[in-house]
């Protein structure tokens, strides 16, 4: 059960979340790829919540 419990902790994705759209540390190294691989990664994850969005509306007006 422990197992499981620690399976679906979902703290780290969570935290991933904050920390993408969160503004950059000015010390760490700031390449155009790594930019364009952040901006990515933000429209993907709005996409998916709006997606997930429409998925549970459509469920529940069923």
């Amino acid at each position: 059960m422990k197992k499981l419990i620690s399976f679906l902790n979902l703290g780290e994705v969570l935290g991933y979340f904050i920390r993408v759209f969160q503004k950059p540390d000015p010390s760490r190294p700031n390449t155009s790829s790594l930019r364009m691989m952040h901006g990515i990664n933000r429209i993907s994850i709005i996409m998916f919540l709006f997606c997930i969005c429409v998925m549970l509306y459509r469920l529940f007006t069923r």
